[in-house]
């Protein structure tokens, strides 16, 4: 997801939401403006989010598991955790 910020100060934006819409379309993105200052599409945008992750978890895109366990490894390699769970 992409999320264009600050939609409040449209008159100030560095970005058009053309611009964002076109980027995000490339790249197989939702696109969403959103304000942090007046809360619009804040939630929208962490619902769409989830709904999309949701989606592909059914759909078989994500596999839940192997991401989860991907994760467990890298945390323990950037914290040095000791041995990853998965060697003897």
């Amino acid at each position: 997801m992409l999320i264009g910020n600050k939609c409040d100060l449209a008159h100030r934006l560095a970005v058009s939401t053309q611009e964002g819409e076109q980027f995000a379309t490339e790249h197989g993105l939702i696109f969403m403006e959103a304000s942090a200052k007046t809360a619009q599409n804040v939630e929208e945008a962490f619902i769409k989010t989830a709904a999309t992750i949701y989606k592909k978890i059914q759909d078989g895109v994500f596999d839940v598991l192997n991401e989860v366990l991907l994760l467990v490894r890298f945390l323990q390699h950037e914290y040095n955790l000791g041995r990853p769970f998965n060697q003897a």
